[in-house]
């Protein structure tokens, strides 16, 4: 009932880091999308020369894949982009490292990567979901594969931390008493959780407004870091 008021603040800051990254290089340049699944921010980089790469095994819906492959082995020369995105991608590959010494690999000398991945998330794209990270993974990763990092940070605030947290308890929540042991306790808590489940989904909407109007990252738990890298 709530669907179509709810505003994803994640997909805007990803949308945001995406424009951003495709103005950051000059008309002409070459960029990869790595795991670029159905290419939502290639309009972004009209003025660029812009290829994808995926490996297209996940059921979903892909854009036109420049190159379908493994992202450990892009079939391309060394030193070829100017531009890299790699988004929301690298919890999805199960030898991180491997894909980040190749998308280096990629990249001219002065080349920059654009990564986003999470820290909090539910499983998605199963079987293909391996890893969550914290700056420190991330840090560590980058600086083993031969990246210095010039900027990360959290890719929303608290708040659409807090509202995606909500949204999951709305969906998720049970509401059956033997969820919660049966007996007096099990109807009582069946009952608190139908109370619920309206509320949160209430709230969810709200604190996703309120993170596109305030990126609160003094406290709480991060989603998504987002970083930029240069070779």
């Amino acid at each position: 009932m709530f669907t179509g008021l709810f505003i994803n603040s994640s997909r805007y800051y990803l949308d945001d880091f995406a424009r951003e990254a495709a103005n950051s290089v000059l008309r002409g340049a070459l960029v990869l999308d790595a795991g670029a699944g159905n290419s939502p921010y290639k309009r972004h980089f009209s003025h660029t020369r812009y290829e994808s790469a995926d490996f297209c095994q996940v059921d979903k819906e892909y854009g036109e894949i420049t190159y379908v492959c493994d992202l450990t082995t892009i079939p391309v020369e060394d030193n070829r982009f100017d531009l890299v995105l790699c988004s929301q991608v690298l919890e999805h590959v199960p030898e991180p490292e491997k894909v980040l010494k190749e998308i280096f690999r990629v990249l001219k000398i002065g080349g920059t990567l654009w990564l986003t991945a999470p820290l909090f998330y539910e499983e998605h794209e199963t079987p293909y979901d391996f890893y969550r990270y914290t700056q420190y993974g991330l840090k560590y990763l980058l600086k083993e594969t031969g990246f210095s990092i010039t900027r990360i940070g959290w890719l929303e605030g608290y708040y659409g931390t807090l509202a995606y947290q909500l949204g999951i308890a709305a969906k998720t929540l049970p509401t059956r008493p033997n969820q919660y042991g049966s007996g007096i306790i099990g109807v009582a808590f069946a009952i608190i959780a139908l109370l619920l489940k309206p509320l949160f989904a209430i709230l969810s909407m709200l604190f996703s407004r309120l993170d596109l109007r305030k990126k609160y990252v003094s406290a709480g738990q991060c989603k998504n870091y987002e970083i930029v890298a240069t070779k």
